[in-house]
């Protein structure tokens, strides 16, 4: 275990705090840059970790959290004024813990901020695998895409998926995923060129503009004169109605997130009726539930895809602190293409 306290010796740490609870859609405004100092200690006898952040990874859910809910939702609203956080890959510069010593290299929920104290790093992970970029432990060496086409919607070899916004962080490797496994895969996205990187570098066997299709219906219809099997849902609101429409017997929606119903102050209805007649089911998850052992296994067999070339990934990269709630807000409007990760420092 390492020492749990330094010296005096104090550092600047600037860090993303939130302004104000946001309706609608989110602004740059509503986060603020302030720079504060950070004296580098742990607290003697904790289990506290002080990390250096590195790279920090841009979500749509925590667009969520920027409202004050009656109901407290799977993970705390944000607290205007203080600092927000999400997952992120963080260098150990101080431990209390006896699994964690200086110079680790941890992902797991961290500050938006140059340095965090982790008071207790139980959502904190070693990085195993530094031959790869250690960005992609905000992405494609997370777990989310492998669980949810797996372990949810069990996707077998031979059946239609469908991806939406399939271009981002967590689509683009449900895709590829789907393709190694045997199935048939299309993908919607934003744009033209979005599209375009779906088949020609992720290896979809179609994908489609949705902004371009007057009927999402029809579009659905178009891609899959069969049906669909599995749909991993990213989205809600009017393309969930269409997909629904489309769904085979027995299908399977693994629901990741609705990310266009985020800014709404009353979401999009959409009728789970169809669910019945069809024999559909429908199933939420959090990628929590898949820490321990399953983690290990997938990392390996995600890192042997990723050596092998068989799986790729697109990242788009903001550099430095005070990039990060531009990128954040980018991601409601389609700006990123692929996992959009903010560089804090690079070691």
């Amino acid at each position: 275990m390492a020492a749990a306290v330094a010296g005096e010796e104090e550092v600047t740490n600037r860090q993303v705090i939130l302004k104000r609870y946001v309706t609608g859609c989110p602004t740059v405004e509503d986060m603020e840059v302030v720079t504060g100092t950070l004296r580098l200690a742990v607290p003697p006898g904790s289990p506290a970790v002080l990390v250096k952040n590195l790279y920090l990874s841009c979500d749509p859910y925590m667009r969520t959290r920027m409202t004050k809910h009656a109901v407290p939702s799977f993970v705390p609203d944000y607290v205007p004024g203080k600092v927000l956080d999400n997952c992120g890959v963080s260098k150990v510069v101080l431990s209390g813990h006896p699994d964690f010593k200086p110079g680790d290299l941890l992902w797991g929920v961290t500050g938006w901020e140059e340095y965090t104290l982790i008071p207790n790093p139980v959502f904190c992970h070693m990085i195993n695998h530094r031959e790869f970029p250690l960005s992609y432990y905000t992405g494609v060496l997370g777990l989310t895409a492998y669980a949810g086409l797996f372990e949810v919607a069990k996707a077998k070899k031979g059946e239609h998926v469908f991806v939406s916004a399939a271009a981002g962080a967590v689509g683009q490797i449900v895709g590829q995923l789907a393709k190694l496994t045997g199935c048939y895969v299309v993908g919607s996205a934003g744009s033209d060129h979005k599209v375009n990187l779906l088949k020609a570098k992720f290896g979809f066997d179609d994908a489609f503009n949705y902004k371009k299709e007057l009927d999402l219906n029809a579009a659905l219809k178009r891609c899959f004169p069969h049906g669909i099997d599995v749909y991993f849902e990213n989205v809600g609101g009017a393309m969930l109605d269409a997909v629904l429409d489309n769904m085979r017997h027995r299908g399977r929606v693994a629901v990741c997130g609705q990310v266009s119903q985020y800014n709404l102050e009353r979401p999009d209805s959409v009728d789970l009726f169809r669910l019945v007649g069809k024999h559909i089911r429908m199933e939420g998850f959090l990628v929590s539930e898949y820490a321990g052992e399953y983690r290990r296994r997938f990392e390996e067999e995600m890192a042997r895809y990723l050596t092998e070339g068989k799986v790729v990934c697109v990242e788009d990269v903001a550099e430095g602190i005070e990039a990060a709630p531009a990128a954040l807000v980018g991601l409601f409007a389609g700006r990123n293409v692929g996992k959009q990760v903010v560089v804090v420092a690079r070691e």
